[in-house]
Parts: structure tokens; sequence; C-alpha cells
């Protein structure tokens, strides 16, 4: 199987299926000399596990990770960090029932298209479980940015109706709140349009955003590699994302050059721009603004309710998925958002390193 790498230099690779024994990332092209522990990669492992059952499936894993390779007495040695999850609690038999039968709104009756096979214990390979390993590379994507005083934060900007107040932006809000909304009320609202979708034996989508700050201008390439192509590409990776806007996104559609053009101004503090409606990227580079990436969320397709679909021999038939699932999955999938967009601005940075000759001559003549 081809396209389990991302990345040009900071590359990583995920591995492993929901109901295998395990699950796990490689990275390729850290830098040496950053410190690394299991430490640093489990809160945000524990970010995306199932935790509140009004939000996520009843499936529980601890998704503990162990460091294979990569680091030597607590630092990166420059070699592949391998870091493995073992799976503890699959219920494999929650899918006999589907084996021969295509789920709709899942990668089912496309993967044994493509393959003539297909892994059907919890999707396999295209099961959200497979974010597990995204969030390891961006536990250490961020870490290394953090050195360079960049932050990547996501949240919950919406979940069906319901939006988050940004102007009652709270971190801590983000990380305590279950839905990991901004702030408490349009938490406790969504909560109950949540529950009534588990009612009816529905589920639903929503709205999840990711500022990164902190970017120095300079950073993208202008053509195929552009940072909101490469951005969009990582982002809609993810399963279950349908759309992707960077910046104002859909919104400039219906704009007007006046308005939507952000005026360049000079201060203390270098080249500024009064409005951010581009997202922080002009021209496929980085402006220096707050990058803004927004990611829409479909509902999860598993339902408890009879839908109509066919079995591998073409038969028509009724099915009502049993077992356990997210009624809405973006409230986990919002560190897997954060993860991605670390990776790819840690390797859009690494890549631009060679765009001058003036950063080769500072760290190589005279050593």
């Amino acid at each position: 199987m081809a396209g389990s790498s991302f990345g040009k230099i900071f590359r990583i690779t995920t591995w492993g299926e929901s109901h295998g024994p395990a699950l796990g990332c490689v990275i390729d092209g850290c830098p040496a000399g950053v410190e690394l522990s299991e430490a640093d990669i489990q809160p945000f492992l524990d970010r995306r596990k199932p935790g509140n059952p009004a939000v996520a499936t009843a499936r529980k894993e601890s998704d503990t990770c162990e460091i294979l390779s990569g680091v030597f007495e607590g630092k990166t040695t420059g070699t592949p960090i391998s870091v493995i999850i073992r799976n503890s609690d699959q219920h494999s038999g929650d899918y006999d029932n589907i084996k021969d039968v295509y789920r709709p709104g899942h990668a089912d009756y496309t993967f044994d298209a493509k393959y003539g096979f297909r892994d059907y214990r919890g999707g396999g390979r295209s099961s959200g479980r497979e974010t597990a390993a995204r969030v390891i590379a961006g536990a250490v994507a961020i870490k290394v940015l953090g050195r360079l005083g960049i932050k990547v934060e996501a949240y919950t900007r919406s979940i069906g109706p319901v939006e988050a107040d940004l102007s009652e932006y709270s971190r801590s809000a983000v990380l305590a709140n279950a839905t990991a909304m901004p702030d408490i009320d349009a938490n406790a609202r969504a909560l109950e349009y949540i529950a009534d979708m588990k009612n009816k034996s529905d589920s639903c989508g929503g709205v999840m955003e990711c500022i990164i700050s902190g970017v120095p201008a300079g950073i993208g390439d202008p053509v195929f590699d552009k940072l909101d192509a490469t951005l969009a590409q990582a982002v809609m990776s993810i399963g279950a994302v349908k759309a992707v806007e960077i910046g104002d996104g859909c919104k400039v559609a219906k704009s007007v050059g006046s308005k939507n053009n952000d005026q360049f101004r000079s201060s203390k503090d270098g080249v500024v721009k009064k409005s951010n409606h581009s997202g922080g990227i002009l021209g496929g580079i980085s402006d220096s603004s707050d990058i803004i990436v927004r990611a829409s969320v479909k509902p999860t397709p598993s339902i408890a309710r009879s839908q109509k679909t066919v079995d591998n021999k073409g038969e028509n038939i009724d099915i009502e998925i049993t077992g356990r699932h997210d009624p809405v999955i973006v409230p986990r999938a919002v560190v897997v958002l954060e993860s991605m967009c670390a990776v790819t601005i840690l390797d859009a940075l690494m890549s631009g390193m060679t765009s001058r000759i003036d950063n080769l001559v500072s760290i190589y003549k005279n050593q």
C-alpha cells in the first residue's frame, strides 16, 4: 500500500490497523538533540483517546506509547524515531455481521474495489484509530516548533448548529471541555445537541480550527508546494474531513478586492498587515501573520438505524450498525488537526532552509 508517508524532510510514516495488535509511527528527519520522552507524547494521545461517554465511543484504549528507537539518554539522535501503541480493547466480533457488507459512508466499498480485499474489523487502515499515530508525530513536531517560538493550537469551532463564541476563547476551556470548544456556554449547548442525535440513533459533524502563530515570513513554495496546498493535503488526509479553508476560506467568493486585500503597514516589528483575510499565507508563502486553518468534519457514518446498502455479491440489503462508535468525531479530531498542521509547518521550515545562500553560509562557513 502506497501513501502511508507524509513530508519531505521531517517525514512521517504511520502503520497498523484498528483491530491489529498495535499501531504506530516512524518519524524520519527529526533533528538530533531534542529532549524527548514518552511523557512529551502521552498528553497529546490522551486528548485523542475516548474520554467523556457523551461524545466518544465506549472503546477504552490506554493509548500508552513506547519509544522504540531514535532516542538515547533522553535526546533524539537524528535517526528514525519509532513509537508504538499496543491495542488492548478490540471487540472484533462486533464486525462479523458486516464482513461481507458495504457500510454507507465508510471506505468499505472503495477499499474493496481497489484491493479486492478489506480488513472489516473496524475499518482496518481506514479506521479513525490510525490518527493516533499521527498524533505521535504531531507531539514531536510541536516540541520542535516550540523551540522556535511557534505555537499550534486547535479547537472545535462548531458542532452541528452550535457555534463557539471566539470572543470568549479560553485555551483551558478547549482542553477541559468534552467538545474541545473554547467557551463553556457553547460546550453545554453542543452536548445537548449531541445527546439529541444519540437519542435519535443519529450522529453529527462540525468544524474545527487551528491557529498557528509565530511562523516567520517566507516559509513555503510558490507553485505546487504552496504552504496552503500542503496544509490542505495534510488536513484532507484526516478521515472524515470533507473541506479545508485557509483564512476567510469560502467567504472570499462573496467579498470584493477592496475588503479582501490585507493592506500592509511598516512598524517597529517590520512589515505587518492591518487585517488577515488571507489566513497568514500569500502566494503559497507565509507572511508572518497567524496561519488560520479550518476543517469541516462529516457526521460519524456508523449509526444505529436501518440503512440501505449492498453486499459484496451485489445483493440489495438493509443494515443496522452495532458496536462502539463516536456520536461526533470533531472533539477527538481537534488534536489530530493540530498534529498534521504542526508536521506540515515543521517540514516546510526545514525545507526552506536551503532557499537562500546566507542560510547555508551561516551554518557551514568557518566550521
